[in-house]
Parts: C-alpha cells; structure tokens; sequence
C-alpha cells in the first residue's frame, strides 16, 4: 500500500510518471516565454532552449536526491577513488545493473550540455560545459553526503554527469554558430 506524498513522489515510477504529467505545462511554458520576447527570430529556440534545460534536468536531479532505506540514520558514504564504484557496480550487480547506472549518470545533465550552449553564448565551449557539469555534480553529491540521503557520493557519478554533459554539448554543437551575435572586428581609434 502506498502512503503519502512520499509512495507516490519519492519512487523512480512517481519521478517518471510526474515527468509526463508536466509534458504539457513545459509546452506551454515554451509558448508563454516565446510570445513574450522581443526578437522574434530567436524567441522559440530560446525558450525551447530554457525549458528543456529545467525540464530535462529536474527529473534526473530529483531521482537521484530521492533517499534510500536508511536515510537520516546510515552515516554519508564518499567514493573519491575513481572507477572504483563502476567496477564494484559490474561485479555484484551484473552489466545490466552497470549499463543502467552508467546510462542513467550519463542522462543527468545531458540536457543542461545540449541547451545551454545554444542559450547563452558564454557556455557554447565544451570545456565550458565540462566545468558547469562537474560543478553542479559535485553541489548534487556533496547534497546526497550532507543531507545524509543513504547514497553514496562518489567521484565516478561526477565524472559519468560531465562526460554525458559533455557528449551532449558535442551533439548539439553545429547549431552553435546560429546563436552567436557575430562580433565585428574592433577598428584602431583615428589617431590625432
């Protein structure tokens, strides 16, 4: 039997079923934020490029900051040691349990790495995208340790967030030079 907020938020199948549930409020977010600019040669791809970060981040954020079974009472665990938890993963869970948590922390920013680039000019640089992503992997992990989630932080979870934010900044890269206000060279001031 499910009980309160939490059996229906608080499991991976209440994250997923939430997620579609907002499908068209994040649609209609994209229209509201599109008719409300200015330009409107790059109001759609903008706002698309704003709602799809939030909307394909949360979610990912949200499943995993969900506490486990002893969360408030286990001590926070850390794994600074890297690849150690990827192959502790392979042995006791299999590959399938290893391709999941491999695929799953690869998803994490991979919105927040194809969108941001193409929204603010500033992040259109891989490495760019590469420090946004770890810096907000390590905020989530130091998150799971401090607030004492029953998870474990570990550096292959920041390492797997920012190579999937990475690879995704890589696919969304050809679109970059249509966001770009081009720069006109600056002119040498007139000598007097």
């Amino acid at each position: 039997m499910v009980k309160g907020w939490h059996g229906w938020f608080g499991t991976f199948n209440g994250v997923v079923l939430i997620t579609v549930a907002v499908l068209p409020l994040a649609a209609l977010a994209v229209w509201a934020l599109a008719r409300r600019r200015a330009d409107r040669s790059t109001a759609l791809r903008m706002s698309l490029a704003e709602v799809g970060i939030v909307y394909g981040t949360v979610p990912w954020v949200w499943m995993i900051m969900l506490p486990g079974d002893q969360a408030g009472v286990a001590p926070g665990r850390v794994s600074l040691v890297p690849l150690r938890d990827l192959l502790t993963i392979v042995s006791d869970g299999g590959p399938v349990t290893a391709t999941v948590q491999v695929v799953g922390n690869l998803l994490v920013f991979a919105a927040l790495g194809f969108l941001a680039p193409l929204r603010f000019a500033a992040l259109a640089s891989v490495p760019r995208i590469l420090a946004l992503a770890v810096a907000c992997s390590v905020l989530v992990e130091a998150a799971q340790y401090l607030l004492r989630l029953d998870r474990v932080s570990s550096v292959d979870d920041v390492l797997l967030n920012a190579a999937g934010a990475g690879l995704a900044a890589l696919a969304s890269r050809r679109w970059w030079a249509t966001t770009r206000v081009p720069v006109e060279p600056r002119r040498p001031a007139p000598a007097h």
